[in-house]
């Protein structure tokens, strides 16, 4: 997948929003709303609609919040150096302000409590909660005296709330409760959304190491790195069998027709020579995941067929 070159962005142009928006993550944060909307569907026979749209554009807006803080954070603290291989960011290019980005920030995050309200009021404090943890995770990544990103609990948060929080939290909107196999669907999704993140932090060890961060990459290194990236995607796939269990049906076992694409993914992972070669990995690793989760997803509404 591309992103535009250095030349071709223009300041304050889309395209400049674009890469601080980094829209082709947004998967990482749609996918789970509907596999937690399939599986309320499925496991509880309920479906909202109106609850499903506020939830897609809340979840997004959340990943919107995160990535352009991540952009912004990194340049404030000089972490863009001449030795960074990952994506281009905006304000380090000086395709947009700081400021202007700073307030896209706080406007993302207003209509984002906005669009949960309904949903809050629908459900309840568990739902606040988990609207107001989202933003404030998103917004510390890489805000605040001690950003996540710079801690070995990256991979963690990302596994929480974009996983299983994003899944079980959709479900809990969709029906007022959860269930088992929903709880299983969530921890599969969330190791793969963590996958993707793990992705990114393999390929700058050698720079974040040079700039004081401390992810879960560097502190394993690359053997260990390696390891929990591996551990993260078949994990993932270990658990669709308990989930098809446990839901009853041996439709929720489609995922299972990605699973050679899985292992010739990681074995990419482990012949790429470093740096960039790992971009495109990133990416894989984002399509892998949904299409697991719609696949999940597509599993649950099949098992509703007599």
């Amino acid at each position: 997948m591309s992103t535009p070159s250095i030349a071709a962005v223009e300041p304050g142009s889309l395209a400049a929003w674009r890469v601080a928006l980094r829209p082709k993550t947004f998967p990482i944060a749609a996918v789970p709303v509907f596999v937690g909307t399939a599986f309320a569907w499925a496991q509880h026979g309920t479906f909202v609609p109106w609850a499903f749209v506020l939830a897609i554009a809340g979840a997004i807006l959340v990943q919107a919040i995160s990535n352009m803080q991540n952009d912004v954070g990194y340049t404030v603290r000089g972490g863009e150096t001449g030795t960074r291989t990952g994506l281009p960011r905006a304000t380090a290019n000086g395709w947009l302000p700081v400021p202007a980005v700073r307030a896209a920030i706080v406007v993302a995050a207003l209509v984002a409590v906005a669009v949960g309200a309904p949903l809050m009021v629908y459900r309840g404090w568990p739902v606040a909660l988990i609207v107001a943890s989202s933003i404030v995770a998103a917004w510390a990544y890489m805000g605040g005296p001690k950003p996540i990103a710079y801690t070995p609990y990256g991979d963690v948060t990302v596994f929480l709330f974009f996983g299983l929080m994003a899944v079980c939290g959709t479900i809990y909107v969709q029906a007022g409760t959860i269930g088992a196999a929903g709880w299983l669907a969530g921890v599969a999704i969330g190791l793969l959304a963590a996958s993707v993140l793990t992705v990114n932090n393999h390929r700058d060890i050698a720079h974040d190491a040079t700039t004081g961060r401390r992810t879960l990459s560097v502190v394993l290194g690359a053997a260990g790195s390696r390891a929990v990236y591996r551990t993260s995607v078949l994990g993932a796939f270990a658990l669709v069998p308990a989930i098809a269990w446990t839901a009853g049906s041996a439709w929720y076992l489609l995922p299972l027709a990605l699973l050679p694409r899985a292992l010739a993914l990681l074995a990419a992972f482990d012949a790429a020579p470093g740096g960039h070669a790992y971009t495109p990995l990133l990416f894989r690793t984002v399509i892998l995941e949904a299409g697991f989760g719609m696949l999940l997803a597509a599993g649950a509404l099949l098992s509703l067929v007599p």
